[in-house]
């Protein structure tokens, strides 16, 4: 999933490359007849870009999963969620 949206923000002009875009995925995993089972995982994901740029952001979060092959696989039997956080770029000192 991290992957697909940082080439959908990729393909908008957003830099999601060098590290700019990182994920910490958990899962929760429930018992069903002594078996454990992964029944929700959720990404969430850290982006560091221009603050300016949220709402273009917003849309491309809310249209990527679809277009992502391990979501479109495991939707219907694992909830799969995520969410971003915008960090905003640091700026460059000159001296």
């Amino acid at each position: 999933m991290l992957g697909t949206f940082g080439g959908a923000l990729e393909a908008r002009q957003i830099d999601a490359s060098n590290g700019k875009l990182t994920a910490e995925v958990t899962g929760e995993v429930e018992t069903e007849d002594n078996v454990l089972v992964i029944r929700r995982i959720h990404v969430a994901m850290r982006l560091v870009a221009d603050p300016a740029l949220k709402d273009k952001i917003d849309r491309v979060h809310s249209l990527y999963a679809m277009n992502c092959p391990l979501y479109r696989t495991l939707h219907k039997a694992i909830e799969l969620t995520s969410s971003y956080g915008l960090a905003a770029e640091a700026k460059s000192s000159s001296r």
